[in-house]
């Protein structure tokens, strides 16, 4: 595995395919609009639809979302993990997922070691949904990923999702947090 080579092709605008702790991700520079509209038309996502935002980090998080008190207790808790956390937006940085004033973000650190140094190497977040087309079932293993897609994309990283099961995705943009979809993380509304 070559992880200077995923820099260096983030770097410049390319679109690569990873392994999560979850499911295989592919994914994107947040800071590159040419890079992001070239990932939708890719994955064949509408442009306006959220995409999850994978941090190296909960400082990186706060960057983008607002974090109340319960999003980064969850945070601390939870991270690195299978929680995706709903906050509402800070920062235009991420150009796509982010739709305007009072809109949210989901924001995610993977327990995916090589990831994780991929993201704090480029030193911003990845657009990082599940590497299929729009639509199309999520790849849990290798063998699952769609061979036309990863033609598509500049680099695949190699390696395994330890968890195979989506992200817990939580709401904290209200009090109390919202549970959008129950998956990997087992969470109960408080």
């Amino acid at each position: 595995m070559n992880i200077d080579k995923a820099v260096e092709i983030l770097r410049s605008g390319g679109v690569i395919i990873f392994p999560t702790d979850t499911v295989w991700g592919m994914g994107v520079a947040a800071d590159n609009p040419a890079a992001i509209k070239k990932f939708y038309k890719i994955k064949k996502r509408e442009k306006n639809k959220p995409t999850a935002v994978l941090v190296a980090d909960l400082a990186q998080a706060e960057t983008l979302g607002q974090f109340s008190d319960q999003a980064r207790d969850l945070a601390k808790k939870y991270w690195p993990g299978a929680l995706t956390i709903v906050a509402l937006c800070k920062t235009q940085l991420i150009h796509s997922p982010i739709r305007g004033n009072g809109a949210s973000v989901g924001l995610r650190m993977p327990n995916h070691p090589t990831l994780i140094r991929v993201i704090s190497a480029i030193e911003v977040p990845l657009l990082g949904p599940s590497a299929n087309f729009h639509g199309d079932a999520t790849p849990y293993r290798f063998e699952d990923l769609n061979p036309a897609l990863t033609a598509l994309v500049d680099y695949v990283i190699p390696g395994i999702c330890s968890v195979q099961s989506a992200s817990t995705v939580v709401d904290c943009s209200t009090d109390p947090y919202r549970i959008i979809r129950q998956g990997a993380v087992s969470l109960h509304k408080i």
